[in-house]
């Protein structure tokens, strides 16, 4: 059940990851546009965080998607998601008229239209995935798993089956019936 759980948190984080970092590479000009809406960077750094960031997502997103070294995904998609929630605060609490640009678009917009409580809730709720990760990385379908990364021993899953994250060899050995 546990692994279930993670294999959704892991699934769901991949996707937001991925989603996210296509819709900004398709689009550079406005994810430059939504960087430098911020107004935190000096104009030399804008460009090549603007450019850094979706390339960053997506690869956060697709080794989430393969399973492959979880918990330091995890570990790295909340200290991004940290930061994004930080600047998105300080938009709001300097009184900047900004949407994120998590999504694509990004950039200034009319003072009535923010949604920066529903930004920084919808961030926090991603944070909440990626600390599940960060506890427990073991997830179903995974190249940890099939490596056996992320197990804190080979003899605490007696029911391996097909699709399970145990490794190979433990997978084999309870197939020949020797645990």
């Amino acid at each position: 059940m546990l692994d279930t759980i993670g294999t959704l948190a892991r699934l769901g984080l991949a996707a937001v990851w991925l989603v996210s970092g296509a819709v900004k590479l398709a689009d550079p000009g406005q994810t430059f546009i939504a960087v430098k809406a911020y107004d935190l960077l000096p104009p030399d750094l804008i460009r090549p965080v603007a450019t850094a960031l979706p390339l960053v997502e997506l690869v956060l997103g697709l080794l989430l998607l393969f399973g492959l070294a979880t918990r330091w995904v995890a570990a790295a998609a909340l200290v991004l998601l940290a930061v994004l929630v930080a600047g998105i605060a300080q938009s709001w609490a300097r009184g900047l008229s900004i949407d994120c640009g998590c999504f694509g678009g990004g950039g200034q917009v009319a003072a009535g239209q923010t949604a920066y409580p529903q930004e920084i809730l919808r961030d926090t709720g991603f944070a909440l995935l990626a600390v599940w990760l960060l506890v427990r990385p073991r997830t179903l379908f995974s190249v940890d798993g099939w490596l056996g990364w992320g197990r804190r021993s080979t003899t605490d899953d007696t029911t391996a089956g097909p699709g399970s994250s145990a490794p190979l060899a433990h997978r084999a050995s309870i197939a020949e019936g020797k645990e």
